[in-house]
């Protein structure tokens, strides 16, 4: 986002702050043009009203305060000033040439052609408007510019919409303008759209987080400080000259990384990032990325070039994320101050101003070769659905968008194979997928689709989905049919298989399995073992969890051995291993169990255990790493017994600033919860850093999560986790 310095705030901007903020960048300008374009607005809109209460002329004076913003030229401010004239009263499109020369016109025949996107509209009435707006701005990019910066007031003051409204243009702004701000490279506007419309779409969930963020605003206030300082004293005794700022991640791209990772604000680690501006060139961009390494050690994979390699719209950085000073990961951008002024302002930053014509200068040619794609996409495709198809794969570049051979575009995540296509198209297709050709040639089933392929999928009847598909596949659709199928074959597997053992364990009994299955009597049984069917019966004898001769004993009628009395019994099931585990597999307490060491369940965890040949049941957190590279055929449900509530250990990271009495806070809250302390780890450092690591005997996850937010709160406490060993 621009600095606070160049912003002109809202509610009411008036025509002087735009005059004198278009003459600090843009000396010589045209400022009559404007004066004349704000006084005919004035006119035109004299007694209308938002629905806000406010004047309606206070609508295209914010657009023409967030153009200047973008530092644009006095043409195109003009057009944001008059671009609901015509839409709003009897003024022609030839009035508005007369009057403010031909390029105005230009600009605002443009963006009356465009009519609002209504996603609740007809199919064909939203391609065919998306389809103006994008044919409008490869005309003419202002064209864009203005439609942006009019959404933006919108939705600054989308809450005085009709309830049904927000939602819709909420959606909409995220849709469609977000992913165009982010393609033009303007990132503060795209920012900002995004908060606005997340606050719009989800209000309860923005609040909640907000609240919680703001609970921890002096810790992290303090943090950003200190490692500033400790950052520019460095870069300084190297002669790096930069300024470094630090702040608080956007709520949107936190809420979207919680849900993405399925994690709460408390395992967000990495939500306060840091920017280096430095001058001169990019070499002391290389030399800030060594200082900053040097401090702290940077985290593998998570180093990215784009001034080498910028992104497609130009925006030049390099971001490291490294371990910082209390051991937590935190994010770094290096850029020099041209780049930063490319990122924050986009195509907008490379206009000129050359004897009064305004443009983007033959050296951006190449930058934005996209826009002329979208010309040649106007003159090549006349159906709408096949235009903004096509135009998909050049927007939305996070995503990857491939092509059927009859031209159908599939929208896929990145990194997508042919099986990931294949299901997209329909599950048989998937499950039949024996082979595939890429652009006319065959590729092995692994391979990565790019944007703009066109694949044919090839199917035999004699093909079933395999489990090392699952290696490779990325989409949800694939993998949860993948699986689907798989547990499907495997059932099928035990029930024949299940079949087959009890009727040779019947036979040699005198008894014949069609006949029980023929009376009913295996139904009785299956009850009793707590099966919901004869199936899942039989299923259970193929899988090894109900014995044969179990189930001949209950035909025959015969009675398990009954109980020991109660204290017998007690003190027998103390002294069985497995009883102390806490863990029910499939109903049956007395397996053998081990606990991943992985990921350490406690009691409270949600679990799922997996069939470990000749060492029992392995017990795992459902969301562990390890799970997803197990066997899912050998996943057996587990649960918690109701009395499993004796100490576990864990062990309990704490990051915090070394203040006198912070430990024995801590030490505090842990205790008056009931919580035993088996051991302490303290270190600190000269510049008043503290990890704190404790073993701690848990009874529940309830209880540690308790405490852990108790902590949380404590003044100074940077981030508390719980440690996976």
């Amino acid at each position: 986002m621009p600095e606070a310095k160049g912003r002109i705030r809202r509610p009411r901007v008036r025509f002087n702050d735009i005059a004198d903020r278009i003459l600090e960048y843009h000396p010589e300008c045209d400022l009559e043009l404007l004066q004349r374009a704000y006084v005919f607005t004035a006119k035109v809109h004299e007694g209308q009203e938002r629905l806000s209460g406010e004047p309606y002329l206070v609508h295209p004076i914010e657009v023409a305060g967030v153009l200047v913003e973008l530092r644009l030229d006095e043409v195109t401010v003009a057009a944001g000033l008059l671009h609901d004239t015509i839409e709003d009263s009897h003024t022609t499109i030839e009035e508005i040439q007369r009057s403010f020369g031909s390029q105005v016109g230009f600009l605002v025949e443009g963006l009356t052609k465009i009519a609002k996107i209504e996603f609740n509209s007809a199919q064909e009435r939203q391609a065919e408007n998306f389809r103006k707006m994008l044919i409008a701005m490869s005309e003419d990019i202002r064209i864009l510019l203005i439609k942006l910066a009019d959404r933006l007031h919108n939705m600054r003051t989308v809450q005085h919409m009709p309830e049904e409204a927000v939602h819709r243009v909420a959606q909409e702004t995220l849709d469609i303008y977000v992913p165009l701000a982010h393609r033009l490279g303007i990132h503060w506007m795209k920012q900002e759209l995004e908060e606005l419309s997340f606050r719009a779409l989800a209000p309860a969930d923005a609040a909640d987080l907000e609240m919680r963020l703001r609970s921890k605003r002096e810790a992290r206030q303090a943090y950003i400080e200190e490692v500033i300082d400790v950052l520019s004293a460095r870069l300084g005794s190297a002669d790096v000259q930069a300024e470094v700022t630090g702040r608080l991640k956007d709520l949107y791209s936190i809420h979207v990384k919680m849900e993405s990772q399925g994690v709460s604000l408390d395992e967000i680690y990495d939500v306060i990032a840091f920017r280096l501006v430095v001058d001169g060139s990019r070499d002391q961009v290389y030399a800030a990325l060594g200082i900053v390494h040097a401090l702290w050690r940077p985290v593998p994979g998570r180093f990215k070039d784009y001034v080498a390699l910028p992104k497609p719209n130009g925006y030049q950085s390099l971001h490291t994320t490294v371990i910082g000073p209390y051991g937590e990961r935190m994010e770094v951008q290096i850029r020099t101050h041209e780049m930063h002024r490319n990122a924050e302002f986009g195509i907008a930053a490379h206009w000129k101003y050359k004897e009064g014509v305004s443009g983007t200068g033959d050296s951006d040619d190449e930058t934005f070769a996209w826009l002329r794609q979208l010309v040649e996409f106007n003159r090549e495709l006349k159906d709408p659905h096949e235009f903004i198809d096509s135009v998909k794969v050049d927007l939305f570049p996070d995503q990857v968008f491939v092509f059927t051979p009859r031209g159908e575009v599939i929208n896929l995540p990145k990194g997508a194979t042919p099986i990931d296509f294949a299901y997209a198209i329909h599950s048989e297709v998937g499950a039949q997928c024996s082979g595939a050709r890429v652009n006319g040639k065959m590729v092995p089933l692994r391979h990565c689709l790019e944007n703009g392929d066109t694949v044919e999928v090839l199917t035999s009847h004699n093909q079933y989905p395999r489990k090392d598909w699952l290696d490779f596949v990325v989409s949800s659709r694939a993998r949860s049919r993948i699986r689907h199928a798989i547990r499907t074959a495997e059932t099928e597997r035990s029930l024949a298989l299940g079949r087959d053992m009890l009727e040779r364990a019947l036979r040699k009994e005198g008894f014949s399995l069609a006949r029980l299955l023929e009376q009913g009597d295996l139904e009785e049984v299956a009850r009793a073992e707590r099966r919901s069917s004869v199936d899942q019966l039989l299923s259970a004898v193929g899988y090894g969890r109900v014995a044969a001769i179990d189930v001949v004993r209950r035909l025959r009628g015969e009675q398990a051995p009954q109980p020991a009395p109660k204290a017998r019994r007690s003190l027998f099931r103390r002294r069985r291993r497995p009883s102390k585990s806490g863990i029910r597999v499939s109903g049956q307490p007395d397996v053998l169990v081990r606990f991943g060491r992985c990921c350490g369940p406690l009691p409270g965890d949600e679990v799922v255990g997996f069939v470990t040949r000749g060492r029992g049941v392995t017990i795992h957190v459902k969301d562990c790493p390890k799970v997803f590279e197990l066997d899912p055929v050998r996943r057996i449900d587990v649960n918690w017994e109701p009395d499993a509530a004796a100490p576990w250990r864990i062990k309990m990271r704490v990051h915090s600033l070394d203040r006198p009495g912070q430990l024995a806070k801590v030490t505090k809250t842990i205790s008056a919860a009931g919580i035993n302390i088996g051991a302490a780890r303290v270190t600190t450092t000269s510049d008043r850093k503290s990890v704190q690591t404790f073993d701690l005997w848990v009874s529940d996850v309830g209880t540690l999560n308790a405490v852990m937010r108790e902590i949380g709160r404590i003044r100074g406490v940077v981030t508390v986790e719980r440690m996976r060993t």
